[in-house]
């Protein structure tokens, strides 16, 4: 089984005080985990990237921001470009996340824009993808989330080598209605295979060479670690609620260590 990944993502929460607190209680159970099983990655808004990289800094933990500009610098009010969250050594970036696409009305285009830019500079994006509950209710989910999908796989398949596709299922975020095991199982097998399927058309004939995850995202909690991320086709899990208690999400990254 591969490496997990535990994914927090912060969204608009916290303080100073609130994320010098945060980060100090992760950091200190990671190190006395003294594992390197299960990563933990903390995506935290932009204000803050300046205290991971101090707090987190050798540690083994990740950090990134939640959102990037698909353009590189201009009169582009309030973005954040990727060279902004390099020089603060995020590794990792959320784009897609169903929250901004409905709040800001961004596209397929405009996220697979977002994405090529983070893997030009290196810092690995977090894909979110998920259906309506209408468009599961309707048997569309898988060809929602290919939809998705094919805007990114415009630029060639290798592009996802080493990225991380979270399937976050809108009607779950925040409903305390977490996906079935089985219906988690069954969607981050179908993105591995859509995307495996898609690097043989394009000629390479191992797949092997696209190292990829496939994470869960909506309503994980401390009660249902165990049974998600068990699933042989869940490489581990986007946080949203329980990254801002110490304790859950702490508790969640020792859970991911059971399996």
């Amino acid at each position: 089984m591969s490496k997990k990944i535990i994914i927090a993502n912060l969204k608009m929460y916290g303080s100073s005080s609130f994320y010098e607190d945060l980060f100090a209680q992760v950091k200190s159970a990671h190190q006395q985990l003294a594992a390197n099983d299960v990563e933990i990655v903390m995506c935290i808004p932009y204000p803050y990237l300046f205290l991971a990289e101090k707090i987190f800094a050798n540690s083994g933990i990740s950090w990134g921001s939640q959102n990037v500009a698909k353009d590189i610098e201009g009169p582009f009010t309030g973005e954040v470009s990727v060279t902004m969250l390099t020089d603060f050594s995020s590794q990792y970036a959320i784009i897609g996340h169903s929250e901004r696409n409905t709040a800001y009305c961004e596209s397929d285009l405009n996220i697979a824009e977002k994405f090529k830019r983070l893997k030009d500079h290196h810092v690995r994006p977090i894909l979110c993808v998920g259906e309506t509950l209408i468009e599961r209710e309707a048997g569309m989910e898988k060809k929602v989330v290919q939809a998705q999908l094919e805007t990114i796989l415009s630029n060639g398949p290798e592009i996802f080598m080493d990225s991380v596709v979270a399937y976050e299922p809108i009607w779950a975020i925040g409903s305390d209605m977490a996906a079935s095991p089985e219906q988690a199982q069954n969607m981050c097998s179908f993105i591995k295979d859509y995307i495996h399927s898609e690097v043989l058309t394009n000629g390479n004939d191992d797949q092997k060479k696209i190292p990829l995850k496939v994470v869960y995202g909506g309503s994980v909690n401390e009660k249902n670690t165990l049974q998600l991320l068990s699933l042989d086709e869940v490489d581990g899990a986007l946080i949203g609620r329980c990254s801002l208690s110490a304790d859950k999400f702490i508790q969640i990254y020792n859970l991911a260590h059971q399996i």
